[in-house]
């Protein structure tokens, strides 16, 4: 319409070319204009099914859904909820969709009890922050019992609309153990794997961190609390090498643990749909892995 206001006595076809639409379009609109003016550019109603579900349907839907529980379950079904309302299972389906509700969804959480939290967190994080000179920082933890796993079947190959296919049964060939210390500053992974996880090969984990670190720096080095980690024998073991300063995170908080992220990442690129016919196998394959 502004453009028919600006060149006056234009044809629709010349207008319609100049703005890349159809003559047909401008016709129509140019039309309805001369008619109804400004009204004659809203939208007409248009045709379809009229509405069927009220506002109030909705909202009984919702508070059901947050208010309520079956009697013979734990969380409502999309039937059962259909047949709680007098709707049909599809519009249930839409009403939980848009408000996102998903009653067979259930997430799990952890408070962590420590009398210390606030201070081993406040600790833990502010070595992240701002880490002390002249020393590095090491997120320390063992992975344990790590699956040697093979599938009693070839893994088929992924193909156009067929994801990559593999039998639900497996062979065990053993468990191994990794520990692994994730440097702050560089990211870089210092790794050893063991065919146990008790507190004598986490003292020679640690004494490898003694070796790879040069002798000038001091060594931070954040860990959770399990039992390993406080023995008598690695006790004597820091007496014995005071650079080495450990930082425990609060209990039933190994997130705070940036290892556990990387632990993560193993775990899903590696591990999960890895194929091992023997602990060698896996372990070259973890090798291989932290190389990269």
């Amino acid at each position: 319409m502004l453009a028919c206001a600006d060149a006056a006595g234009a044809a629709n076809g010349q207008i319609a070319e100049e703005l890349g639409f159809s003559r047909n379009m401008v016709t129509k609109w140019r039309n309805r204009f001369a008619v109804d003016r400004l009204d004659g550019l809203l939208d007409e109603p248009r045709p379809g099914r009229p509405r069927t579900i009220a506002d109030a349907d909705v909202e009984r839907v919702i508070a059901t859904t947050l208010e309520s529980t079956p009697k013979d379950a734990t969380h409502w079904s999309t039937r059962s909820m259909a047949a709680e309302v007098g709707l049909s299972q599809t519009a249930v389906s839409r009403i939980w969709r848009a408000f996102g509700l998903q009653p067979h969804r259930q997430d799990t959480w952890t408070l962590s009890k420590d009398p210390q939290f606030i201070d081993k967190v406040r600790d833990v994080v502010g070595l992240y922050l701002d880490p002390p000179e002249r020393a590095v920082v090491l997120c320390v933890d063992e992975k344990s019992q790590i699956q040697a796993l093979d599938r009693t079947a070839p893994v088929l190959p992924m193909m156009p609309g067929t994801p990559q296919r593999a039998s639900h049964d497996y062979v065990r060939a053993g468990t191994s153990s990794l520990y692994a210390a994730l440097d702050l500053t560089t990211g870089k992974v210092i790794g050893r794997l063991h065919a146990r996880h008790r507190a004598i090969e986490f003292k020679k984990f640690l004494q490898t961190l003694d070796d790879e670190v040069p002798a000038d720096l001091d060594v931070h080095v954040v860990l959770d609390n399990a039992s390993t980690h406080k023995t008598p024998v690695i006790k004597r073991w820091l007496q014995t090498h005071p650079r080495f300063v450990l930082h425990f995170t609060p209990t039933s908080s190994s997130w705070l643990n940036l290892v556990e992220r990387w632990f993560g990442e193993l775990t899903t690129k590696k591990l999960q749909r890895g194929t091992h016919r023997s602990v060698r196998a896996l372990n070259k394959d973890i090798r291989d892995w932290i190389g990269t």
